[in-house]
């Protein structure tokens, strides 16, 4: 039995995690990183692993002050402070989730994103992330504790929100979109997938000290993933065509740009290298993760 140490437990991702390997049968020790930032924790428990999820995540219309300040004292100072404190406590292996917006907010020419991909973070949520990955890379080094950097990129599942789960409320009410001009594919992946993911470089020894994408390994137009929703949830889907210039014209209008640019822009992941160095491969398809969620 695997002692593992898990930050943001009572996260979108942490919740399933959790439930996941205590299924398994490892040893989940939930930590609060709040406490960790507060100063009022000093050490950790004794343990194997040490999974990151926490972080203070992209902000939409930030009102802080000073945004970068606030995403690196969490982000960064936070993680290097828990990395220290995970190295004393003897943990063998620490995993970060960072996110694939520390390469880029979209992928040019429809080519997926590589780890050998220099990375060009726009945001200071995604500055942050890199900057931590940087150091945990540096300090692995120094240190002896290996590190497994994942990067993913949407993630849906059960207790999704945002953008996703208007997508299925539409879906669900049959709302016609103008999504079938939109040439775009995007990555995505599920919580099952990445759970999956997850538990394979827990143990992996040629994870250690590497950076990883991760997805369920069949990229979607926005037009598609609508379709691929409604029929999950039992419904004839409708798509109307619309010109991207039209869109984003009308984005303009209303002050919505980066909602657009979302939508419409590509952002992919190559996943050829989780199955090369660590054999491993998507459980579950698009379609199975997004009838889990349904059904969830």
């Amino acid at each position: 039995m695997k002692k593992v140490i898990v930050t943001g437990a009572s996260g979108f991702v942490g919740k399933a995690l959790v439930n996941q390997f205590m299924r398994d049968g490892y040893q989940v020790i939930p930590i609060s990183f709040t406490n960790l930032l507060q100063g009022t924790m000093h050490s950790l428990p004794e343990a194997d692993v040490c999974i990151h999820l926490a972080a203070r995540v992209h902000v939409m219309n930030d009102s802080h002050p000073n945004p970068i300040e606030e995403y690196r004292r969490i982000n960064f100072d936070g993680t290097k402070l828990l990395a220290d404190l995970a190295h004393r406590s003897g943990v063998k292996r620490f995993i970060y989730m960072s996110t694939v917006k520390v390469v880029a907010e979209s992928s040019l020419f429809k080519q997926p994103f590589t780890s050998s991909d220099s990375p060009a973070p726009t945001d200071p949520y995604a500055i942050s992330k890199l900057e931590s990955e940087n150091y945990l890379l540096e300090f692995a080094k120094t240190s002896g504790m290996e590190v497994v950097v994942i990067r993913p990129p949407l993630i849906y599942g059960k207790g999704v929100k945002a953008n996703f789960l208007s997508l299925m409320r539409a879906a669900k009410k049959r709302i016609p979109m103008p999504f079938l001009g939109v040439r775009n594919l995007r990555s995505l992946v599920s919580l099952q997938n990445l759970i999956s993911f997850i538990s394979c470089v827990i143990t992996h020894p040629s994870a250690a000290n590497q950076i990883f994408f991760v997805s369920d390994g069949e990229d979607v137009s926005i037009a598609d993933l609508y379709k691929k929703i409604s029929f999950s949830l039992g419904v004839s889907p409708r798509v109307f065509f619309v010109p991207v210039s039209v869109l984003r014209g009308l984005a303009l209008f209303v002050g919505k740009e980066a909602a657009v640019d979302r939508l419409c822009e590509s952002l992919q992941v190559d996943i050829t290298k989780n199955k090369s160095v660590l054999g491993w491969e998507p459980t579950y398809s698009l379609e199975e993760g997004l009838s889990e969620l349904v059904r969830s």
